[in-house]
């Protein structure tokens, strides 16, 4: 994606990243994956984020290449809604990892509301971004080696955001 699809992806984010209306049929968001699973040993900072201190909202929750429609190089159209859901806005930032290249992540990240672009929620899509990919790759290893190859690209994108201190991403 270029340097201008950052934010125009921000702002389907900012327009549907409400919080989701409650009624006696909704369902309970699931809890925090830090509330979920064991707390992984320290120095793994990358997995084990600050919980998301704010409502659920709606998300996608699939933002990934094959669910991303572009036209002349600008953002077109999302697809597949087969995981929408109530939860925590930071799953939708796995875009920054899945579809831009890291140069792109400080106009993306400017471009998306203040409580999104914090560094803990940063932290949260950029943990959602690795634990997505690493289920993709045992997954799609045998079966899918082009989904598998964008789950390598994207492992290795978080990864090395994680070891350069400079980088915003």
């Amino acid at each position: 994606m270029t340097a201008r699809r950052p934010t125009a992806a921000s702002r389907w984010r900012r327009a549907t990243h409400r919080p989701a209306p409650r009624s006696p049929n909704s369902p309970s968001p699931s809890p925090a994956p830090s509330t979920r699973w064991p707390q992984p040993r320290s120095g793994r900072r990358a997995c084990a984020p600050p919980p998301n201190p704010g409502p659920a909202v709606w998300i996608h929750a699939d933002l990934q290449p094959g669910n991303v429609l572009t036209a002349g190089g600008r953002l077109s159209a999302v697809i597949d809604f087969g995981c929408l859901g109530l939860g925590d806005p930071a799953v939708d930032l796995l875009a920054a990892w899945y579809l831009l290249p890291a140069a792109a992540h400080p106009a993306f990240r400017a471009a998306l509301p203040a409580d999104h672009a914090s560094d803990a929620c940063w932290a949260r899509g950029r943990a959602w971004a690795l634990s997505t990919a690493l289920g993709e790759l045992g997954y799609y290893r045998e079966t899918r080696p082009a989904m598998a190859d964008i789950a390598r690209q994207v492992i290795r994108r978080v990864l090395d955001a994680a070891v350069s201190p400079a980088s915003p991403s």
